[in-house]
């Protein structure tokens, strides 16, 4: 079993697709399917932005991996990013969207856009 770097077992890959169906159910049996407008999804989402946004707002820049931060600290990130993740994956299959292949799509979007001969390291041969 693999483990997370502060001692928690890592479990296997999550499709987007099951965060979603997963969502749903977790919403239809508590009656929230109401609530879970476009509009009030988006609103919760940028609420849940907000609260990631303050766990960086004083620490200036950070290493990757972010070594120097406590296994609490990593834990309460991995919570608002998982919250930003779920209200972003709830808001995309109301909308009946797939975010996963809308993201794939992006990508090649970007790769035309942004072609690797223009990158600033890419480095020519004489």
């Amino acid at each position: 079993m693999e483990y997370s770097s502060c001692g928690y077992p890592r479990t296997r890959d999550v499709s987007l697709q099951e965060l979603s169906k997963r969502l749903a159910e977790f919403a239809e049996v508590r009656g929230w399917d109401e609530y879970h407008s476009p509009r009030n999804l988006l609103l919760a989402l940028v609420g849940e932005v907000g609260e990631l946004s303050e766990i960086f707002q004083w620490k200036g820049e950070v290493a990757k991996g972010l070594p120097n931060w406590s296994c609490d600290d990593k834990e309460h990130l991995e919570e608002e990013l998982s919250d930003v993740l779920l209200y972003l994956v709830r808001l995309a299959d109301v909308c009946g969207l797939d975010l996963g292949q809308a993201a794939l799509t992006k990508i090649l979007k970007n790769a035309q856009k942004y072609p690797v001969t223009t990158s600033h390291h890419t480095t020519t041969s004489t």
